[in-house]
């Protein structure tokens, strides 16, 4: 049996460590919130836009940058799949325009409790409030991760689930980028995508609220 370490629960971090502890790994889940999911109990202002109901094609499509590159992420889990496993643990789904999917609840906590009780049968160690400060490799190969500056948990591999930079509130500081490079990898400058706009027009305040079909 492998020790996996996932660094981040968030939506990802914890669909990580639920899979790979259906695949037979002793794994641990770190988060350095008080709680899983901070950043799903925000999306879809709070009622959590699960996934897509499109074809995966049309979903490749869609993602900025090299959507190519999602190719064999998104067919070996699609969404279709994450749509299942949420449903098998009897949270029903709607789909409403622009094909996007919530939870029938309309409760983002709803998709978190899901996901921890996966985590549970699944036997996975959670520990929150605690930071992730150094990933050590050896001869090219993952040994451990450093929390909180001082205690090392061995383990076999490490899952970066950090998510971006878009949010600090809910945990996104960029802690991935850190420790990607400092492994070798390539990191690009990254860039806002979703950003708001700042006018020097009064009546602009005047559309708050206002939704447009497109």
């Amino acid at each position: 049996m492998k020790k996996v370490v996932v660094v981040g629960g968030g939506a990802a971090g914890m669909i990580a460590a639920i899979k790979a502890a259906q695949r037979g790994n002793k794994v641990v889940l770190i988060e350095k919130n008080e709680k899983l999911g901070k950043k799903l109990f925000i999306t879809g202002k709070g009622r959590c836009n699960v996934t897509s109901n499109k074809d995966i094609e049309e979903i490749i499509q869609n993602i900025p940058g090299n959507g190519e590159f999602m190719y064999s992420s998104l067919y070996t889990f699609t969404n279709y799949d994450l749509m299942e496993m949420i449903e098998a643990k009897g949270v029903k789904l709607k789909v409403e325009r622009g094909d996007r999917v919530f939870p029938q609840s309309d409760k983002s906590s709803d998709i978190i409790k899901c996901f921890e009780e996966y985590l549970k049968e699944n036997n996975v160690e959670i520990l929150l409030k605690t930071k992730v400060t150094d990933i050590i490799a050896k001869d090219n190969k993952i040994i451990g991760v450093e929390i909180n500056n001082k205690e090392v948990i061995k383990c076999d591999s490490v899952i970066l689930a950090t998510g971006g930079k878009s949010y600090p509130g809910t945990g996104s500081t960029g802690d991935g980028y850190v420790f990607a490079k400092k492994l070798g990898h390539t990191i690009v400058d990254i860039r806002p995508s979703l950003v708001p706009l700042v006018c020097k027009e009064e009546w602009v305040k005047d559309l708050m609220g206002l939704s447009l079909k497109m």
